[in-house]
């Protein structure tokens, strides 16, 4: 494998620079040996919290903030982020090590937090030049990929001092009420569909399957793979809406994020991923996959997977509105509210169908 595959930073993007003096002089005072300059970029990935390369001298580490002008507490709270890593890493591999967290507003603008960084291929939008992701490859790693969301919810969260992360009760509930009033809070346009997505929701709320730690955000760029197998993992990333819960609502943010080769033609445009490459399992085998890795009855499939893509657009329109009010200079935002007619439609479509696959037929 090449090393020219593993995930490289970036320029920073405009509008989201960081005072470098004020880092160094944060750093330089916490990390032993430290060597000046300090060299910053962007990782590219991401629409939510921001993610920097710092490097000085042979060192490395990965620094994360809020976006400007954010005001969802939860979803970029660096300081629970932190905490979250800091239990994780004693009960679970793959998760991250966080280093320092600053809470101080005056040193950057916003709290943040530091962590080492992992090296390794992500898998974007698009494969690194020159990586050819054969089909045996990519039902491995698809294949691995939900087992280790499987994994993840067997975690025993209150051994590892998690227990007080969330309130598994009534979380389905909280979960559809809470993302209508987001959506609601940072409306820009008129979207029927998304209308129709949340009172079908709202009528079709199953009771609990169970409460475990839940990523929330779990998908192939989230993945750190090892560059010289790309269906082992090293790494999941971005923990930022990690919370106990209810674990089929985590594998149906998987779902929503996981597009078939078939489905229609607006959502593959998206390019959420790689997953309708040739080999990969579709969405109806990894829902099948993960009850029989877990052990759960998947329950009524169909609202976790209505409820993601519903998610996803009330994401995606939180970003949009933060882009409309001025507080990102991001030219990948101008076309979001495309993505929030396009993903709401397939909601609709699904529950039309009353199927999470064949979307097209």
């Amino acid at each position: 494998m090449s090393a020219d595959w593993i995930d490289q930073p970036r320029s920073v993007r405009p509008g989201e620079e960081l005072d470098e003096a004020a880092l160094f002089k944060y750093l330089e005072s916490r990390v032993p040996g430290l060597e000046a300059p300090l060299t910053l970029e962007q990782f590219p990935g991401g629409h939510s919290n921001l993610t920097y390369n710092l490097r000085c001298g042979n060192r490395e580490l990965v620094l994360r903030r809020p976006p400007r002008g954010a005001q969802i507490k939860t979803a970029h709270d660096m300081g629970r982020e932190f905490r979250i890593l800091s239990h994780l890493m004693t009960v679970y591999p793959k998760a991250p090590r966080p280093l320092y967290f600053c809470e101080d507003p005056a040193v950057l603008g916003a709290p943040f937090y530091i962590m080492e960084r992992v090296t390794g291929v992500i898998l974007r939008r698009t494969a690194p030049d020159g990586l050819v992701l054969a089909p045996e490859m990519m039902r491995r790693l698809s294949e691995g990929a939900i087992d280790n969301l499987a994994e993840i919810h067997a975690i025993d969260y209150g051994a590892a001092g998690l227990a007080d992360l969330g309130r598994p009760d009534g979380y389905v509930s909280r979960q559809v009420h809470g993302w209508s009033q987001r959506y609601h809070n940072a409306k820009t346009d008129t979207i029927p569909e998304m209308e129709v997505v949340m009172a079908w929701l709202v009528e079709h709320m199953p009771k609990e399957s169970g409460s475990s730690l839940i990523h929330n955000d779990y998908k192939y760029d989230n993945l750190v793979l090892d560059v010289n197998d790309l269906t082992t993992i090293r790494a999941v990333l971005d923990w930022e809406m990690a919370t106990v819960g209810d674990p089929l609502m985590d594998l149906g943010s998987t779902l929503g994020y996981w597009v078939d080769p078939d489905d229609p033609a607006e959502l593959q445009s998206l390019q959420f991923g790689l997953t309708s490459l040739p080999g990969n399992l579709g969405r109806r085998q990894l829902a099948e996959r993960y009850a029989a890795k877990s052990g759960r009855s998947l329950g009524d499939v169909l609202f976790y997977y209505v409820y993601a893509l519903f998610k996803i657009a009330v994401i995606v329109q939180q970003i949009y509105a933060r882009y409309r009010q001025g507080f990102s200079q991001d030219e990948r935002f101008t076309a979001l509210i495309y993505v929030v007619h396009v993903v709401s439609k397939v909601a609709e479509l699904a529950i039309e169908k009353k199927r999470i696959d064949r979307l097209s037929a």
